[in-house]
């Protein structure tokens, strides 16, 4: 089962007769080879719309759940940061502040937890046929832009309450929402890999998106921190998100200035770093999994 990711060279040992090939695994680090997977975007397509189907089979509230998970953490947060604590907002109404943060991070959360899953879910398709393992954990990210579109439509409606128009800024909006996936799937690649040969790591994943949720800017802004501070806080890719989807969205006057540079540069040092250890490690999915 280990003839994932092989090379072919020519056999010369069966003598001018005969041509054959030797099949052998890849040594060293492979290369991403997205072509492969561009070839595979069909497969890509089914197993995005397999997800969808089969995370709300059977639930009395379907596709709900993707709007009460934010709603009701907005609830908690306004009654313990905005109200108790008095936390600020940037001149935004709290709820709406603490929501339009919720969005994007919900996605990445969710993203990250499936993702990480999301080999050892599919091991018998893993056994039992050959396609680019990437596609697992891309579909698995992808499937969660349904979630988000919903609970964005909330976000819409609550904008609308509170009489809060867009500005120039939501041109930037497709660039954040960007972001969030390759955060999510960069996380996902690492995870996931690392879960097919160590099952602990299902368990270090609730403990870390709960330490990652409170060291990003969900229930408090990033003007807290003083620069540089704030730039470095930008090593934290969902912090760039964050504030950059309330300055986006809300016109926040705290716009996330060179942390969205660094916030960048983390997330696709996290992709490609992840990437790369998945392809490495992907010869051995099928014996390990």
């Amino acid at each position: 089962m280990t003839t994932l990711m092989c090379s072919t060279e020519r056999d010369d040992t069966l003598g001018s007769e005969g041509l054959g090939f030797r099949i052998q695994p890849e040594s060293g680090w492979t290369s991403l080879d997205l072509q492969e997977m561009w070839r595979y975007r069909e497969l890509l397509y089914f197993l995005v719309w397999r997800d969808i189907k089969v995370r709300y089979k059977q639930t009395a509230l379907g596709a709900a759940w993707a709007v009460i998970q934010p709603v009701f953490t907005m609830v908690v947060f306004s009654l313990f940061f905005g109200k108790l604590a008095k936390i600020s907002s940037d001149g935004i109404p709290y709820p709406i502040f603490s929501y339009a943060a919720l969005v994007p991070w919900c996605f990445f959360d969710n993203g990250l937890n499936l993702a990480s899953n999301s080999l050892v879910g599919s091991a018998n398709l893993i056994k039992k046929v050959y396609f680019p393992r990437l596609a697992i954990p891309i579909a698995t990210v992808l499937s969660g832009v349904v979630d988000f579109a919903l609970a964005f439509i909330v976000l819409l409606g609550m904008m609308f309450y509170f009489g809060i128009v867009p500005t120039m800024n939501l041109i930037w909006f497709p660039f954040f929402l960007l972001l969030a996936f390759v955060t999510a799937l960069g996380a996902g690649l690492w995870l996931s890999a690392l879960n097919v040969q160590y099952r602990d790591v299902r368990y270090v994943v609730p403990f870390l998106s709960q330490i990652w949720l409170f060291s990003t800017p969900v229930a408090y802004p990033s003007t807290l921190l003083s620069e540089p501070w704030r730039t470095v806080y930008g090593l934290n890719p969902m912090a760039g998100v964050v504030e950059g989807f309330r300055w986006a969205l809300l016109g926040t006057e705290t716009a996330p200035g060179p942390m969205i540079a660094v916030s960048a540069l983390a997330a696709c040092a996290m992709l490609v770093g992840g990437a790369y250890y998945f392809r490495r490690m992907e010869a051995s999915f099928a014996d390990v999994v």
